[in-house]
């Protein structure tokens, strides 16, 4: 197992694409993830998590495909209906990247703190292993952000896994509920300062600072928001434009 030098997490809005002879593939933000761990001269270990969605089998079977396109050993942690592996501990330790794709991140939360993987993240990130995901996997390793789990009208949601000290935001360009919610609740203090993604952009935390950007999309951007003299200030952060980028 490769280990980043320092824990690292990459939350994204994206990461895969349409394959051009199969349902998936992945695109930039996760191969970027994958230079993140280190890993060379070998394929690269990924662990996928489909929490959010259920651990629908039909679609880890693309996720699958998506890995041997990309040359990457692709595994799979389950929790439905029981865990698929002896030790998710250990399981998780001997991967360079673990990719939690989206979903409902209210249920995700609660099935991971039943299983303890709130406490077994923690330990991961610290070893190196490169943490990242989309959307609900992007939204669950700070402390809150904006969501559609408990319905289509957005809730803000409080109880993030907090590796991140800040808030996220996601979908932020695609959405039309995302931007003015997440300004409302850092404004009125229900969720902290932090950052936001745009389609295609990830955030790149070296333990819990903002290292910078990065964009699978030409034109798209991340977003720093915090709380101003009554209302959310906004500055634009404009990010690294990844090799394969569209657009």
């Amino acid at each position: 197992m490769a280990t980043a030098p320092t824990p690292t997490i990459l939350a994204t809005s994206g990461g895969w694409k349409y394959g051009r002879r199969t349902e998936l593939e992945f695109a930039p933000l996760v191969h970027h993830a994958v230079e993140l761990s280190g890993a060379h001269g070998r394929r690269p270990k990924v662990c996928h998590l489909g929490t959010a969605g259920g651990d629908q089998r039909w679609f880890h079977a693309r996720v699958d495909e998506a890995g041997r396109v990309a040359g990457f050993d692709v595994s799979h942690l389950n929790l439905f209906s029981m865990p698929n592996v002896e030790d998710p501990l250990a399981h998780l330790l001997d991967q360079d990247v673990v990719w939690v794709n989206g979903g409902s991140v209210a249920n995700l939360l609660a099935v991971w703190r039943v299983h303890g993987l709130d406490d077994i993240f923690r330990t991961v990130w610290t070893a190196g292993v490169v943490l990242g995901g989309v959307s609900a996997g992007s939204l669950c390793w700070h402390v809150g952000g904006t969501t559609d789990s408990f319905g289509p009208d957005l809730r803000p949601f409080t109880n993030g896994l907090a590796l991140l000290p800040y808030s996220n935001g996601v979908h932020y360009d695609s959405e039309d509920q995302r931007r003015p919610l997440y300004h409302r609740a850092i404004a009125d203090g229900t969720l902290p300062a932090g950052y936001a993604t745009d389609d295609g952009v990830g955030l790149v935390y070296r333990g819990t600072e903002l290292a910078g950007a990065v964009t699978e999309r030409r034109g798209k951007a991340a977003y720093h928001v915090e709380r101003g003299a009554g209302d959310a200030v906004e500055t634009r952060i404009e990010p690294t434009v990844l090799p394969g980028a569209e657009g």
